[in-house]
């Protein structure tokens, strides 16, 4: 976690690390993030992985394939300049358009939470059919189109080769990735959360300097057999 979305980076190692285990488990490997392939394609440049973005909303099944399977239309534009318009009631409300989904960051300004949830809760009383849902994640009120999570974009992940048929073992440090943690069962899968010990997962990991550490001794056998 960083003060601001821009200030996310990627450690070294991490990225060599992820692109031996793609080769291991013969392209079965996919990030799996709240953010756009956009974004996802920007902070692992010049490296592309297999990814599903926007919270489920699109999906890219092989690196550097333009081939993106789109599950979900982009927000309305009116809803988004009103909920854009959330971000002046205070100095460090950071606003992030993701095209599916627009996130208000309050790292910097925490005391905003309440008055932030208390504004977005005022625009869906207005539009009360309006196909949205308000994701509250660490320092982040996000707001998006209803009827697609990470778990629906895992479900439809699973159900592609090279994933059909395999067993998914998933990683998150977040609250929307405990949608992913509560379908791990029905795929026979395995989840972990990071920080702390969500509900339902099979074990956690301290901090994401442990996830790397695990990731990297994945690959301590040099022999090339394929990961399951």
């Amino acid at each position: 976690l960083m003060p601001t979305p821009r200030e996310v980076w990627v450690p070294p190692g991490l990225v060599k690390t992820l692109n031996r285990l793609l080769v291991r488990t013969n392209g079965a490997l996919a990030l799996v993030s709240g953010r756009s392939l956009n974004d996802i394609d920007l902070i692992f440049a010049p490296d592309q992985f297999p990814a599903v973005g926007g919270h489920g909303a699109e999906m890219r099944i092989e690196p550097d394939s333009e081939s993106v399977d789109a599950h979900a239309p982009p927000l309305d534009k009116e809803l988004k300049r009103r909920l854009a318009a959330i971000a002046k009631l205070s100095p460090g409300i950071l606003l992030e358009d993701k095209g599916y989904s627009l996130a208000l960051h309050y790292r910097l300004a925490p005391h905003a939470e309440k008055a932030i949830y208390a504004a977005v809760s005022l625009i869906r009383a207005d539009l009360p059919n309006a196909p949205i849902e308000v994701l509250p994640g660490k320092c982040v009120c996000e707001i998006k189109h209803s009827g697609f999570t990470k778990a629906t974009g895992v479900h439809e992940l699973m159900r592609r080769e090279p994933f059909k048929g395999r067993r998914p073992f998933f990683i998150g440090d977040d609250v929307t990735d405990e949608t992913v943690f509560a379908i791990m069962p029905d795929l026979d899968g395995l989840a972990f959360s990071v920080g702390r010990r969500a509900k339902g997962v099979a074990g956690h990991f301290d901090a994401p300097s442990d996830v790397r550490e695990f990731l990297a001794h994945l690959l301590d056998d040099e022999r090339d057999a394929p990961l399951p």
